[in-house]
């Protein structure tokens, strides 16, 4: 069997909508640019995702608890943040084509064209530059950089640009009864200022001790302007963070520990090492005074899908000081009261969702037949287990119902006796389901069902008595727990 041609993200969202995996927005109205639904399998591995994380904060971790924060916070929290007064992307327009670009991403898709040319000291030159420009927002000399390296636009191919400005990513709102009382609020672009704003709530009410974290899963929402390739940037996403709160000077220590505790992880769903890779911040982030990207392999090249950030007491102070409220902590063991130092993982829910479908999507022929299946790890699979009774006759769909009944409260079962059962088997792949139970007329003499194995399309014989044990191990979360 030979390998077939490379996945391409076309690839990715085509069977992503043909198999219910995520579906264009509103599409009957054209859709709506950079919002998806998850369709019905699709919800089903995103929540395995998701609660694969969970579990592997507060379930594995004694000193890490969770929180629900509302979407809507006072105003001043995002003035506190800085994302009132700094959550910009650099834009610029093309005067010919009329199209926005983030300036930023032009000049970090020349230096993506360097290395690949064989030239990474040109590519790292070239970063460094729009990092020290942006940083002293010199915005004038971040255009004349793009002149400069001869970008042009994609569509008009011309090197008519406009100047660069900043642009605020956050959706505002407003609340109140009567348009006249109405008070301007904004829908969160992060969650973690929920967990910032809630530090002492939770450290008062769980008694906790630092180093403790605090995790969240929730919506946040950032008015992207160039939103591209599916749900890797959306503007409407959802993030999985923790905060984990530590004694100030041993952030560094913190910082590496939950780089590589957050590698296995990936590495622990089923993501390839070779798909993986750290990338420093070339340019930190306000807060931050070190940031590591968890990067994956896509069609699209390596993209960022983590970051773990050292984000020093920025947040808590800024909170100390907009609400006279203290947000410190007394720590019994060196006897003093400080603002602690945090470090942060945060996972885009939407991204790890895109990463493990695109790793998973496998594509092999063998002579002039080729077989296209979903390769997920047993325990993120949408459906767990497929029962399919050989024909409908002679009792055996009835038998199988009742076996798929019997499985249906361990692990989510589907029943299946619509067409010839090599059809239904590939119907399953298309999915990644997988294990599919055969029923034939064995089962009806000796209780025993054929287990089909999805990786390899192998086929063993096993008592009914024993597939709920057999495949409930397979597909439990246990399994990417054990591994981490």
């Amino acid at each position: 069997m030979s390998s077939a041609p490379a996945t391409s993200l076309q690839d990715i969202i085509s069977h992503a909508k043909e198999y219910g995996f995520v579906f264009p927005s509103s599409e009957i109205y054209d859709g709506l640019q950079a919002v998806y639904d998850y369709g019905q399998n699709g919800v089903e591995l995103k929540n395995s995702l998701k609660s694969a994380w969970w579990k592997a904060m507060t379930q594995l971790h004694d000193n890490i608890v969770g929180i629900d924060a509302a979407i809507f916070m006072h105003p001043l929290t995002w003035k506190a943040s800085g994302h009132v007064d700094g959550f910009n992307d650099p834009m610029i327009d093309n005067k010919d084509s009329k199209k926005r670009y983030r300036a930023d991403q032009l000049l970090e898709g020349k230096a993506e064209e360097y290395a690949n040319a064989g030239r990474p000291e040109k590519a790292s030159a070239l970063l460094a530059e729009m990092g020290r420009l942006l940083g002293a927002e010199n915005l004038d000399g971040v255009r004349e950089l793009i002149i400069a390296e001869g970008i042009v636009c994609p569509v008009s191919k011309t090197a008519n640009w406009t100047d660069v400005r900043q642009f605020n990513l956050m959706f505002s709102t407003q609340v109140g009864s009567v348009a006249e009382d109405a008070s301007l609020i904004y829908l969160r672009p992060e969650t973690a200022q929920g967990i910032f704003v809630n530090f002492l709530n939770v450290q008062k009410s769980g008694r906790m001790k630092v180093p403790f974290g605090i995790a969240q899963i929730g919506k946040a929402f950032r008015n992207e302007i160039v939103a591209r390739q599916f749900t890797f940037r959306m503007r409407e996403f959802e993030q999985m963070e923790m905060q984990f709160f530590v004694r100030p000077g041993s952030e560094m220590d913190w910082y590496e520990s939950w780089k590589e505790q957050r590698l296995r992880f990936h590495k622990a769903i089923g993501l390839p090492a070779e798909k993986l890779q750290y990338h420093d911040h070339e340019k930190l982030a306000h807060y931050a005074n070190a940031a590591v990207d968890i990067e994956f392999q896509f069609p699209f090249g390596f993209r960022e899908i983590e970051g773990i950030h050292s984000r020093t007491d920025f947040d808590l102070k800024n909170h100390q000081e907009l609400s006279k409220k203290k947000q410190q902590y007394f720590d019994p063991e060196v006897n003093q009261n400080y603002i602690p130092y945090v470090v942060e993982t945060s996972v885009g829910a939407d991204r790890l969702f895109l990463a493990v479908f695109c790793n998973a999507f496998t594509r092999e022929s063998d002579g002039d037949k080729e077989r296209v299946y979903l390769k997920f790890h047993p325990a993120l699979a949408p459906v767990k287990a497929a029962v399919l009774p050989l024909v409908k006759k002679d009792g055996l769909a009835e038998k199988a119902q009742e076996i798929a009944k019997s499985l249906k409260s361990s692990f989510r079962t589907v029943y299946d006796d619509n067409a010839a059962i090599g059809k239904r088997y590939t119907r399953q792949d298309l999915i990644g389901t997988p294990f599919c139970i055969a029923v034939d007329y064995q089962t009806m003499e000796d209780d025993t069902v054929t287990i089909r194995h999805r990786d390899t399309t192998q086929q063993e014989r096993v008592p009914v008595s024993q597939l709920k044990e057999k495949i409930g191990r397979e597909v439990s979360l246990e399994r990417i727990l054990e591994a981490i």
